[in-house]
C-alpha cells in the first residue's frame, strides 16, 4: 500500500510477519521503486506481531541508505517491535511509535559459548560457522550484524533481553525529543539528573554515527 499527500509525503506499509519471505521479496522491489521517485518525505508504517528476519532487515537497510539525500525518512511503529524490525525503525530520520508499544532485541546465540561470550557476540557481526553440520546458525551471523548496527543507537550490551518502552526511547532521544525536552523544562526548570548507570549516561555513550560524523565536520 502506497499513498502520497500534497505535501510530498509518500506512505509505505511494511507488514511484520513471522513467515513471509515472498512478501518481503515483493515489498523490497516496491520499496526501491518508490524511493527512486525521490519523494521529499517517505514514511514507513511498521505493523504486525511478527519479526523481520535479520537478512531481510539488512537488505531493507541497504535500500534505505541509498535513498536520495533530499528524502527524509520517517519510520512509524504501529506495533511493538523486535529483532531486525527494531533496526529498520531506527533508520528513520524521524521516528514515531505507538505510546504503549515496546521494542525488544535478544542476544546473539553462539553455540558452546558461556554467558559472557554470548553477551559480546554482536560486536564484530561475525560468528563462527564451520560447515553445514556445525551447530552454528549462519542466520545468527546476520542477527549479530543487526545488533552491531542497533548499537549505534542503543547500547546492546546493557539492553539486550530487556523490554524497552517509549519513555526510555525518549530518554535516548530516539522519539519525540523536542517535545519531551520542552516538557521537562516546563516541569522541572532544568534537565533531570540521575545517578549510577542511568539511561541518560547510556544515551551519551550512544550518539548515532551520522550525528558523530556531522559534529566532526
Amino acid at each position: 500500500m502506497k499513498r502520497k499527500s500534497k505535501k510530498g509525503l509518500r506512505g509505505f506499509q511494511l507488514k511484520v510477519l513471522s513467515f513471509g519471505h515472498s512478501y518481503y521479496i515483493d515489498r523490497i522491489t516496491e520499496l526501491e521503486e518508490a524511493l527512486a521517485k525521490k519523494p521529499r518525505q517517505f514514511q514507513i508504517d511498521l505493523l504486525g506481531a511478527g519479526e523481520i528476519p535479520a537478512d531481510w532487515a539488512l537488505l531493507i537497510r541497504s535500500v534505505l541508505v541509498q535513498r536520495a539525500p533530499k528524502t527524509k525518512l520517517i519510520t512509524n511503529a504501529r506495533s511493538s517491535l523486535s529483532g531486525g524490525t527494531v533496526l529498520v525503525w531506527l533508520l528513520g530520520d524521524r521516528r514515531m511509535i505507538r505510546d504503549d508499544a515496546r521494542i525488544f532485541f535478544r542476544r546473539a546465540e553462539t553455540p558452546d559459548a558461556d554467558e559472557e561470550e554470548k553477551a559480546e557476540a554482536w560486536k564484530t557481526g561475525e560468528l563462527k560457522y564451520a560447515d553445514s553440520f556445525s551447530e552454528a546458525d549462519p542466520g545468527e551471523a546476520d542477527y549479530a550484524k543487526v545488533l552491531n548496527l542497533i548499537n549505534e543507537y542503543l547500547p546492546v550490551k546493557e539492553l539486550a533481553g530487556r523490554v524497552i518502552d517509549s519513555s526510555m526511547l525518549r530518554e535516548f532521544s530516539l522519539v519525540n525529543c523536542e517535545e519531551f525536552d520542552r516538557f521537562l523544562a516546563a516541569a522541572f526548570g532544568k534537565p533531570r539528573k540521575q545517578k549510577g548507570n542511568s539511561v541518560t549516561e547510556l544515551r551519551q555513550k550512544r550518539v548515532p554515527r551520522q550525528a558523530r560524523v556531522s559534529k566532526s565536520e
